[in-house]
C-alpha cells in the first residue's frame, strides 16, 4: 500500500520515522512519500521526502500570522502532491493547524485519513474535535487519559502506548559511557546540567539567554545546551559568548542520560526528560501577545506533559513573570541530588512511567493501521 505521511516538527519526525519502520515490518510492500525530516528520511528513503519541516517551523500566534502566506502556499503544494501521488492512506502526525486542512481536502477527494498523535484539543481549541469527527477516519492517541476524553466526544480512539518509549529504548542501547560522551564533546569531569531550549528559533531567542545566565550561579556544574542540526549553530552561539555553556548537536538523549538535572522549555522535551529519569523544571517565555492569547483560550492548568499526565504539578513550571533568576536557582538546587525535591521527583517519574506504558508502541500502532487498511 501507499502511505503519505505529514509531520511538521522534530518530535513528529522522530515518531514518524519509527512508525515507518513499523509499517515496513507489517506491510513489506509499503511505499512511502512524506513531509517530515531526517528521521523519516532514514526510515523511508530520502528520495521520498517532499519537504523538510525546517521550512515550515513557525510557533506562536504572531509568528504564524506573519508567515500565513508561506503556510498557505505550502498547504497548496501538499494538496497537489497528494493528488498526483494518490496514496491509499494519508497519515497525519500531530501538526494540527496544517494537517486538519489536509484532512478536509482528503475527505472531499475520497481519500482515507489516519491522525497519529492527536491534536491537544483537551488543552485548547476544543472545537477541533468536530473537525476530527468529520474528516478523520481513525484517530491514534499517545496519552492514556485521551481515550476517555475522546470517547466522551463520540470518538473511539486507538491507544497503543506512547512512542517516546521506543525512541528512548533505541537510543539507550547505543549510548556510550559518560566518560566517552564527555571526551567526544569537549566536556570536563563536572556534573552536567542539560539545557533544552527548544527546536525553533523563536523558542531559543525567548528562553535560551535566561538559561545561559543561570549557569553563572552554579560553578560546580557544567551547563550544556542540546542543539539541533537544522538550526545554524550561530542561533545558539550568539548567546554563548562570554559564558561557559557548552554546545552539543543532535545528542539530546545522550546528553540527558548523563545529566544530573535539566532546564527545559515546554513541549515533548519535558516528557522525554522525565522518562529518562532526569530531574527537571520548566522555563518558558514567549511574546506578551502570544502569551495573552494562549492564556485566554487554554483549557489546562499546566504546560508540561508530565504534569498533564499526572494531573498535578510534579515538575515546577516557571512561566513568563515567574521565570526569574531567583526562582530558577532555588528550583534547580531543590531537584539536584541531595536537594529537597530530588527523591520526590524520582518517585513521581516512576508513576509517570507506569502511566505511559512499555516500549513497542510504534510497531503496535503500525500493525493496527495495516490491519484496518487490509480489512477495509
Amino acid at each position: 500500500m501507499k502511505y503519505y505521511l505529514i509531520a511538521g516538527e522534530a518530535s513528529g519526525d522522530l515518531h514518524g520515522g519509527n512508525l515507518i519502520r513499523g509499517l515496513r515490518k507489517n506491510d513489506p510492500q509499503a511505499e512511502f512519500r512524506f513531509w517530515g525530516g531526517d528521521r523519516m528520511a532514514e526510515a523511508g528513503g530520502r528520495e521520498n521526502l517532499v519537504r523538510h519541516y525546517k521550512e515550515a517551523s513557525f510557533m506562536g500566534f504572531w509568528e504564524v500570522f506573519k508567515n500565513l502566506r508561506t503556510i498557505f502556499r505550502q498547504i497548496g503544494d501538499c494538496k497537489k502532491d497528494i493528488q498526483d501521488w494518490q496514496p491509499d492512506v494519508i497519515v497525519l502526525i500531530d501538526y494540527a493547524g496544517f494537517n486538519l486542512r489536509i484532512a478536509r481536502f482528503a475527505k472531499a477527494h475520497g481519500m482515507k485519513t489516519f491522525f497519529y498523535i492527536a491534536p491537544k484539543v483537551w488543552a485548547w481549541k476544543e472545537g477541533r474535535v468536530q473537525l476530527i469527527k468529520e474528516y478523520i477516519d481513525r484517530l491514534f492517541i499517545i496519552f492514556p487519559f485521551e481515550k476517555a476524553y475522546f470517547r466522551k466526544h463520540g470518538i473511539e480512539a486507538v491507544y497503543c502506548g506512547n512512542p517516546l518509549m521506543d525512541a528512548i529504548a533505541a537510543r539507550r542501547v547505543a549510548c556510550e559511557t559518560k566518560e566517552e560522551f564527555a571526551a567526544a564533546n569537549g566536556l570536563d569531569e563536572r556534573p552536567i546540567i542539560a539545557l533544552l531550549a527548544g527546536s525553533r528559533r523563536q523558542e531559543i531567542d525567548s528562553n535560551f539567554p535566561f538559561m545561559v545566565s543561570l549557569s553563572s550561579r552554579f560553578p560546580d556544574y557544567q551547563f550544556v545546551v542540546a542543539g539541533v542540526s537544522w538550526l545554524d549553530k550561530n542561533v545558539y552561539e550568539r548567546y554563548l559568548t562570554g559564558s561557559n555553556v557548552r554546545y552539543v548537536c543532535d545528542r539530546t538523549y545522550e546528553l540527558l542520560t548523563h545529566s544530573a538535572a535539566a532546564v527545559v522549555t515546554s513541549g515533548t522535551a519535558t516528557l522525554e526528560t522525565a522518562l529518562l529519569g532526569v530531574p527537571e523544571f520548566v522555563c518558558y517565555r514567549t511574546s506578551s501577545l502570544s502569551y495573552a492569547i494562549a492564556k485566554r483560550f487554554a483549557k489546562v492548568k499546566y504546560i508540561s506533559l508530565v504534569n498533564l499526565i499526572l494531573n498535578r504539578e510534579a515538575v515546577r513550571e516557571l512561566i513568563q513573570q515567574d521565570m526569574t533568576p531567583e526562582n530558577a536557582e532555588a528550583e534547580l538546587r531543590a531537584i539536584l541530588p541531595g536537594g529537597t525535591k530530588h527523591e520526590r521527583l524520582k518517585a513521581d517519574y516512576a508513576e509517570l512511567r507506569r502511566a505511559t506504558g512499555e516500549s513497542g508502541a510504534s510497531e503496535r500502532t503500525a500493525a493496527e493501521m495495516v490491519r484496518i487498511l487490509k480489512n477495509g
